[in-house]
């Protein structure tokens, strides 16, 4: 393997679980994780390109692009790939997030090759033939549309355009409807030619495999493509909020909804893990991967308060993982006919409490107990391991989600309350209504 860099992490003990990390000479990193756990195997690429890349104009670019590459090769033809993947006994996805855009297939072991066949095919060959490009176009087009029927959508739109004013952030990954109707065939074919290339990816594998023979497969298929050009540096950076922002959403619908965010830290800092436990504590643990799922919240304080009470039918928090510091959220289902001003004056004043009424012992050890077993839980196939181990490199590095239970043990009562203290601040929220039109 002489076009291998030396491994940055290696493990060479027969009897532990082996793990390397090295990069080709592409500059395609890449990271092998042995598990002997289950006879499969888990392939993932994951390009550092999502809607944090994007500007207006070309919003929902990333996602487009996406769709795109389903679309075929001339050695992979439209439809071939999944089927081939499917034939084998695996499953074959794709998804566009905030800082990336990633393809996996999780197959037996001892035919994980195929997959790394179809990616290596489709970073080179994929096509966007205009006919294909403009079926496409009515597709995504018919998926934003269809988006804009749920009020939670609606929204989640408007409290992140009014909370994030200045990052891509602040943009839904799907693309505003004007970008939709506008981006070309050329416009995609650029895009996909600047950020799907060797050393803007990172390739993850784990599984029942062999790391050294899994390696040379990677180099097989993937070594020979040639390097792409530098894609262009994200320089955004969201200003300080100097007070409380509020939208209003007033359309069709049943029952009200509520949303608050608030600014979040940056994954690598401490008061990233205690502000995940005051999430637990808030609303229960929830996931933090695209994939979503999580616990459930019926002995958090914003459930006993809101949903227990009778004024909100549910209520979930959330606390994405990013490159760049994002924001913290809450949200509330109301009931038909409620009042959205009474509900969010019984959230502000749960959030007053865990300000100012000291948080006790038992509750941070259940709720780190909570957010631990949501995060193993997160983890426990061959699929959610590579998922986490690419996740984790692309906004920090593999070794976060390794250190992320230690991280949380470590998170103390004060350590709690200082967060609240500091993020929970309502001169820098921002609240956005769901109102039905027909309570106006």
């Amino acid at each position: 393997m002489a076009n291998f860099r030396s491994p940055l992490t290696s493990c060479t003990s027969h009897s532990a679980i082996q793990f390397v990390q090295t990069e080709l000479d592409n500059g395609l990193m890449v990271l092998v994780k042995e598990t002997q756990a289950a006879p499969v195997a888990s392939f993932w690429v994951w390009y550092r390109v999502g809607s944090r890349n994007e500007h207006l104009g070309v919003t929902g670019i990333s996602h487009w692009v996406e769709h795109m590459l389903f679309k075929g090769t001339p050695s992979f033809p439209k439809g071939s790939a999944e089927k081939a993947i499917a034939r084998q006994g695996g499953v074959f996805n794709g998804a566009t997030w905030y800082d990336f855009t990633t393809f996996y297939a999780t197959l037996p072991a001892e035919r994980i090759e195929l997959s790394l066949r179809i990616e290596a095919d489709r970073m080179v060959n994929a096509e966007f033939d205009p006919a294909e490009v403009e079926a496409e176009r009515s597709v995504i087009l018919s998926e934003r549309q269809g988006a804009e029927n749920s009020p939670q959508f609606l929204l989640h739109e408007e409290l992140m355009g009014a909370a994030l004013r200045v990052h891509p952030y602040g943009s839904p990954t799907i693309g505003h409807m004007c970008d939709l109707e506008t981006i070309s065939p050329a416009q995609l074919r650029q895009y996909y030619e600047t950020h799907y290339v060797p050393n803007n990816a990172l390739i993850v594998v784990t599984g029942d495999i062999d790391a050294s023979g899994m390696l040379e497969l990677v180099e097989e298929h993937f070594g020979g493509i040639a390097r792409g050009p530098e894609a262009p540096m994200v320089t955004a950076v969201e200003p300080p909020q100097r007070g409380e922002r509020r939208v209003v959403v007033r359309r069709e619908g049943f029952v009200p909804y509520l949303a608050e965010a608030f600014r979040a830290p940056g994954v690598r800092e401490p008061d990233f893990f205690a502000l995940a436990v005051l999430n637990a504590i808030l609303t229960g643990a929830s996931a933090m991967t695209f994939q979503g799922g999580g616990l459930t919240n019926k002995s958090s304080r914003l459930y006993r308060a809101l949903v227990a009470q009778k004024l909100a039918v549910d209520v979930s928090g959330m606390l994405l993982p990013t490159i760049d510091p994002f924001v913290y959220t809450l949200s509330a289902v109301g009931r038909p006919g409620g009042s959205l001003a009474d509900l969010e004056e019984a959230l502000e004043t749960e959030l007053a409490r865990v300000k100012t009424e000291e948080v006790l012992t038992e509750e941070v050890e259940k709720a780190i107990k909570q957010a631990q077993a949501q995060f193993a839980y997160s983890r426990e196939s061959v699929t959610g391991q590579a998922l986490w181990l690419g996740f984790s490199e692309i906004f920090a590095d593999h070794t976060w989600a390794e250190n992320y239970l230690n991280n949380l043990s470590a998170v103390t009562v004060e350590d709690v309350r200082q967060v609240a203290e500091l993020y929970l601040d309502r001169s820098r929220q921002t609240v956005a209504w769901y109102i039905p039109a027909s309570q106006t």
